[in-house]
């Protein structure tokens, strides 16, 4: 009975995260959730603290990330970087892409896939039409790139964080061993996007004469985020954890730009640090009533490439049932027994995994979201379309990268 009451409570979260229905919103409904069972006794009191406690500091980097994310907008990145890619494109639609390409890739990697779909999304909008070129080439690059491009580093995902605390390698060490998945996956990305949009790709646009007044470029943010990333760099080696390092940065900006606190409060996004506390309970309790055990018997053991395409294939899968964040908790301690060989390869899998449907990624619903607010909703058989052009080829080719990595790097 606790195992039908947790999973039941589970599919009504992730229910409310998809559907976001106004009066029951997905923040209530896990931490409602995460009550409940602990009400019922599906989960103790002192479970549910631990999965509080185990989660804690991973919450507080992913709220720092925000608030350096904002910071970035307020200070106009984005809008120099819109303007770039618009005079990088040179009034053809293909060096668009590569410049969106770029930029996402980029944003992914140092802001998070967040930052990526909400605040450079927009951008991309706004400069396709600037250069009077369709824009579904390019808002599909950030959907795709905001998963995909999200494979580098410990601070690119939630599902990153996650794992990057389990998984005992230095911020230096998991980049290193992800630099390879993460080019072959942008390589895959390109050569499938180029190919699907290659008759909107192939026409030639007039440049906007707007488009050559470059906007003054914001030095001290870039300043920071680069520090930043150097601190996240050296933060193993001065045995500093890297949340402080991400508050610093964090502080860094709102104290030069000086935003309301109601400002800094709502872009650290309070309600969907609830939400992910408590999913972390709930699906702790589906785990101590059979889940884990359904996941340990399903994932390949060791670390040789069919155990590790194993995995990745079953934590894409994972993901796409269940949406990326939860897959990570259900999966990640069973992958954690292997060491980090397993782990990194169940985040290619819950990174890009999501890239097949619409649930499988919060960052993906997040996108949708954008798109219907600029009048341009997606097109459900074109996303599929892409998402099987590219996720297997992705999963194959990455995991490979990630285990020859592992015997190179």
């Amino acid at each position: 009975m606790g195992e039908v009451v947790a999973l039941l409570v589970l599919a009504a979260t992730l229910a409310a995260a998809v559907a976001r229905p106004r009066w029951a919103p997905e923040w209530l409904v896990a931490g409602a959730g995460a009550l409940l069972l602990v009400a019922l006794g599906v989960i103790s009191a002192a479970g549910a603290r631990g999965a509080l406690s185990d989660l804690g500091p991973t919450v507080g980097f992913l709220a720092a990330l925000l608030l350096l994310a904002d910071g970035s907008r307020r200070a106009g990145v984005f809008e120099a970087a819109g303007a770039t890619m618009a005079i990088g494109a040179r009034g053809r639609p293909r060096r668009l892409l590569a410049m969106v390409f770029l930029v996402a890739a980029a944003t992914t990697a140092v802001l998070s896939l967040d930052a990526t779909v909400v605040l450079l999304t927009p951008v991309v909008f706004a400069t396709a039409a600037r250069l009077r070129t369709s824009a579904r080439p390019h808002v599909y690059a950030c959907s795709h790139l905001a998963n995909s491009a999200s494979l580098l580093l410990p601070v690119s995902n939630l599902t990153n964080l996650l794992a990057f605390h389990q998984s005992h390698l230095s911020f230096i060490r998991f980049a290193a061993l992800m630099t390879a998945p993460w080019l072959v996956a942008l390589a895959v990305e390109w050569l499938a996007l180029t190919r699907a949009f290659a008759g909107e790709l192939a026409r030639e646009r007039p440049l906007a004469a707007a488009v050559r007044d470059r906007p003054r470029a914001p030095r001290y943010a870039p300043a920071v985020l680069a520090a930043t990333l150097a601190g996240f760099a050296l933060s193993s080696v001065v045995h500093v954890a890297a949340v402080w390092v991400a508050v610093a940065g964090a502080l860094a900006l709102a104290a030069r730009q000086r935003p309301p606190a109601r400002e800094l409060i709502r872009a650290a996004e309070p309600a969907f640090l609830v939400f992910v506390l408590g999913l972390a309970v709930i699906v702790r309790a589906a785990g101590e009533h059979g889940l884990d055990a359904v996941v340990d018997a399903l994932l390949p053991a060791g670390a040789g490439l069919p155990a590790l395409l194993g995995i990745a294939a079953v934590s894409a899968v994972v993901a796409n049932l269940v949406n990326n964040l939860p897959a990570t908790l259900i999966v990640l301690p069973a992958a954690t027994a292997g060491g980090a060989g397993p782990v990194l390869a169940m985040l290619v899998g819950v990174n890009v995994g999501p890239n097949l449907t619409y649930v499988g990624s919060l960052a993906t619903l997040l996108w949708r979201r954008v798109l219907h607010a600029h009048d341009a909703p997606p097109d459900l058989a074109e996303f599929a379309r892409l998402g099987a052009l590219t996720v297997p080829a992705i999963l194959l080719a990455s995991t490979t990268a990630l285990w020859l990595a592992l015997r190179l790097v």
